[in-house]
Order: C-alpha cells, then sequence, then structure tokens
C-alpha cells in the first residue's frame, strides 16, 4: 500500500510505504513528525508507479505546469530516457583523448596484479616457515619474488612483530 501525503506545516507531498504500518511519519522537506491517521492523503493505491505519477501530477499541477506534465511520458517512461541519454564510458574516454580498450587493459591488468592484504600476510608467513631465521631482507627478497611489494612485506613484517606472532633477535625472524 503506498500513499501520496501533503505535510500541513510545509506543503510538501511525499509517499508514504504502507500508512497503517507505522503510527507517525517525518516530512522529508522540514522534518516534522506527523501521525499517519492525520496526514492528508490525496491518494491510496497498491502500485508504487501509480502513486509517484500521481505525486509527480499533483506537484505539476501546484506549480502550474499541468499542462506541460500532461506532454510528458509517464514517470517510469522518463527514467528509462534519462539511462539511455548522454555517453557510454568507452565514448566519455575516446572523446578525452585515451583509448578505451588500454584503460580497460590496464585496469585488469592493475587487478591482477593487486595482491590482497591477507595473501601478503600469508607470504611473509611462508617466508618466515621456508627459512630458518631469516633475516628482513631474506624475508623481503622471497616477499618480491611471490608479488608483494618489499615495503609492504616490511610492513607486515613489523606488524606481525608488533603483534607477537613474529620474534627478533639480532636481526634474524621466527614465525612463533
Amino acid at each position: 500500500m503506498y500513499a501520496v501525503v501533503g505535510c500541513s506545516e510545509c506543503g510538501s507531498m511525499w509517499l508514504l510505504t504502507d500508512p497503517r504500518q507505522s503510527k507517525t511519519a517525518n516530512c522529508p522537506r522540514c522534518g516534522r513528525t506527523h501521525q499517519t491517521k492525520k496526514l492528508r492523503k490525496f491518494l491510496e493505491t497498491e502500485d508504487r508507479e501509480a502513486a509517484r505519477q500521481a505525486r509527480a501530477a499533483l506537484l505539476a499541477k501546484k506549480h502550474g505546469d499541468s499542462e506541460a506534465f500532461a506532454k510528458t511520458a509517464h514517470i517510469s517512461e522518463m527514467e528509462s530516457l534519462v539511462e539511455e541519454s548522454g555517453i557510454d564510458d568507452a565514448e566519455y574516454l575516446e572523446a578525452s583523448g585515451l583509448d578505451a580498450d588500454e584503460v580497460a587493459s590496464a585496469g585488469e591488468q592493475a587487478m591482477q596484479g593487486q595482491t590482497s592484504s591477507s595473501n601478503r600476510l600469508d607470504v611473509v608467513r611462508e617466508a618466515l616457515r621456508k627459512e630458518d631465521r631469516p633475516t628482513e631482507e631474506e624475508v623481503v627478497a622471497y616477499a618480491e619474488e611471490h608479488g608483494v611489494p618489499g615495503e609492504a612485506a616490511r610492513n607486515v613484517l613489523e606488524k606481525l612483530t608488533r603483534r607477537g606472532e613474529v620474534s627478533e633477535s639480532r636481526g634474524r625472524y621466527r614465525l612463533l
């Protein structure tokens, strides 16, 4: 159930979903709280699109634009027209002087080359398991071979040490 209701304070109209379910409603414009049973209901219907169309017609009439409103498409048709208008991403990129295929390819490569934080953690842990008490440089070298940037590997190693999952003694690390 949908109702087109109006605020007695500011004159705003809005859609209220199932007015029987809630005792109060707030005006979206002025914020006044109304008892739903006392709100002026311009229309009640089961169809949301019909309620939207009725609200649009009431607003057009209120502003003296009934004739112009009558000439326009139904509100749901207008939404699809808006979606169809304009240019798509490829046209926009081409108009900006960029090759859309190259941009798409670069995006795919960037996504494939990214390693998530959890994978970075796993790679650093694996480096600590593989080597017997490796140095920071050995852990970083292993991580870089497995796609983790060196600085990121150092950060992960530092975090693991602070958390107490890794111990460091004389520049050598051990997984606890």
